[in-house]
């Protein structure tokens, strides 16, 4: 299980976020506004002519002051409907741009982040980013945020109307503010943890999840099916745990807004029997703020209420903002500039794991314009590592990599892709069609690009097999290709690419025995030309290099031609003796 989360933006760096976002888009924003705000006024009207109404209908006015009355109540309530649910569209329409775009940024921002990082945090813990998190906030913008907005607006232009109709109504309106306050502050100091708690608790749930049902065929193979469903059992717990105590929180809430409630009624009522007593208030007017003050219960008890759904959409606002504001430690890229050649150049390089020891100790090595270099070495010398490197992947601790005398670490993304290529042994085939897979590597890619790159690796005439041709849905839940195509897929999304430099990292090593030699010659053709870095699992790939370069703790051990190693005697000799003894003989 990983240790190390993403992190978690406080307060005050969540508002900032936010009110960024609002200020690049004030035009939404005020026009929102605006209309909200005419929808508040609108609900108020009827409730302020109906106490018209009674004052005319107890001093006998005629039927035509009542008719008139009823007219501006109905046009009045027909408003407030309209405005009321263009309001809330207007409302939710900008929380859902906002949340667009900030669900954009954090997957931008976690695919940018060092893969060392994301090893240590799991996958588990981003998707909750992504999955719950999301859905948290888009439930408080679609949902919370535009009754909030109504509900302020109503209740401010409420309280202003039993104030026009005497100052006393309104502060007798205002005594269940401080009410309202002392509810609030007993709840959301307890609340919001909570959520922050819940959210994380969810995000250990999935994390868990994965990891079981990605490992499943290791679970299945070691019997470990008790301890992973109990480790998810106890996680789930966890969740369940926290969520009955955050609502538990939140049922107590509701018994505080409800005595406020019943208190502000009843202060109301009183103080408009004695005005009425004292002639100061008509009956209609005492009546109408009554009405205004019960109005007030539903849209005030929503706002209330939806803070517990706001905390939720809030954490996971927080934990959203806090992926997006992570500091981008990669070094400034340099604009204008190309590799001057496509040489590839490691000096000095140092790098070890975050917790763990150095693995590259000052690693020099050099591989000439379209020159292919084979690196080999025992399990555990690094050879993976140094091809991440080299490929921009990892940064160093010290020393570096570059293509053509222009440092990796220094280019753009588009640059960098357009110069240096890696595939491994972990390929991974995306749900959709094949052809939609392969044109990854360049959308703008032709039927005839795409079926020429398929020939250079001698995948044609199984892709033209297929029921669809390139056409045929590939991937989860659609054709299934075995380890040996996925990498010649792989191969052939290189040829498209068309980068200057291509590191193959063992990715020739899923083939299996009888397939290995049809996939290296796919290796070859799709590395013709160009300047070619080769961490070889099988070491007949070495013996077809320009060189091979023997890695071993971390340090170059010996380098040369496949011959001269051999004739040498030292630890090449050793690993091609070796293979040779437990490798069947290609015919």
């Amino acid at each position: 299980m990983s240790t190390e989360q993403l992190p978690i933006a406080d307060r005050r760096e969540t508002l900032r976020w936010l009110r960024g976002e609002l200020r690049a888009r004030w035009g939404e924003a005020a026009g929102a506004f605006a209309v909200g705000l005419l929808a508040a006024a609108a609900g108020v009207t009827p409730v302020y002519a109906l106490g018209v109404l009674v004052d005319r209908v107890r001093a006998g006015a005629p039927a035509s002051d009542i008719v008139g009355i009823t007219v501006v109540i109905v046009a009045a309530a027909i408003v407030a409907g309209v405005t009321t649910a263009l309001s809330s569209y207007l409302i939710a329409r900008l929380g859902g741009r906002i949340l667009a775009a900030l669900r954009e940024d954090v997957v931008a921002r976690a695919v940018t982040l060092p893969a060392t990082r994301l090893e240590r945090i799991g996958k588990g813990e981003l998707m909750s980013r992504v999955g719950p998190d999301v859905a948290a906030v888009n439930k408080a913008v679609t949902d919370v945020l535009p009754t909030m907005t109504s509900s302020v607006l109503l209740a401010a232009l409420s309280v202003a109307a039993m104030a026009g109709i005497d100052w006393r109504l309104g502060l007798a309106g205002l005594v269940t503010a401080p009410l309202y306050v002392l509810a609030l502050r007993w709840y959301l100091p307890r609340s919001g943890p909570g959520y922050a708690v819940e959210r994380a608790a969810v995000g250990e749930r999935s994390q868990l999840l994965l990891e079981s049902v990605q490992g499943l065929r290791t679970v299945h193979a070691y019997r470990l099916e008790t301890p992973h469903l109990r480790g998810i059992d106890a996680a789930s717990a966890r969740a369940r745990d926290v969520s009955v105590n955050v609502f538990s929180l939140f049922t107590r809430f509701v018994g505080r807004i409800n005595r406020a409630e019943f208190a502000g009624l009843t202060v109301i009522v009183v103080t408009g029997f004695l005005l009425v007593r004292d002639g100061s208030v008509t009956v209609g007017g005492t009546a109408a703020a009554a009405v205004l003050f019960h109005r007030l219960f539903n849209p005030v008890s929503m706002l209330l209420y939806t803070f517990d759904e706001l905390q939720a959409g809030g954490a996971g606002l927080a934990r959203l903002v806090g992926v997006v504001t992570i500091p981008d430690e990669r070094p400034a890229t340099v604009e204008g500039q190309s590799p001057s050649d496509s040489s590839l150049e490691l000096a000095g390089v140092r790098f070890g794991y975050p917790g763990g020891p150095e693995v590259l100790h000052g690693v020099s090595l050099r591989i000439e314009a379209g020159q292919r270099v084979a690196l080999v070495g025992s399990t555990g010398a690094g050879k993976s590592t140094l091809a991440a490197v080299a490929a921009g992947i990892l940064q160093p601790a010290a020393g570096s990599a570059g293509v053509g005398g222009m440092p990796v670490a220094h280019m753009g993304p588009e640059l960098l892709r357009s110069q240096v290529a890696i595939i491994t042994q972990e390929t991974h085939v995306f749900a959709g069609e094949l052809i939609e897979d392969l044109r990854l590597a360049r959308p703008g890619a032709t039927d005839a690009e795409v079926d020429a790159a398929l020939a250079t690796v001698g995948a044609a005439d199984w892709v033209r097999a297929l029921p669809e041709g390139a056409r045929t849905v590939v991937g989860e839940g659609g054709h299934e290709l075995t380890a040996a195509r996925a990498q010649q897929i792989a191969l052939a999304r290189l040829v498209l690419a068309d980068p200057a430099v291509a590191i193959l990292d063992e990715a020739t090593a899923e083939a299996g025995s009888y397939g290995a030699r049809d996939l290296e010659d796919s290796a070859l053709a799709a590395t013709a030309g160009r300047t070619t870095l080769v961490v070889a699992h099988r070491l007949t790939q070495a013996r077809s290099a320009d060189r091979v370069v023997v890695l071993e703790d971390g340090r170059v051990a010996e380098e040369g031609g496949h011959d001269e190693l051999l004739l040498a005697g030292g630890r090449y000799a050793q690993l091609w003796a070796a293979w040779e003894s437990r490798t069947p003989t290609f015919p």
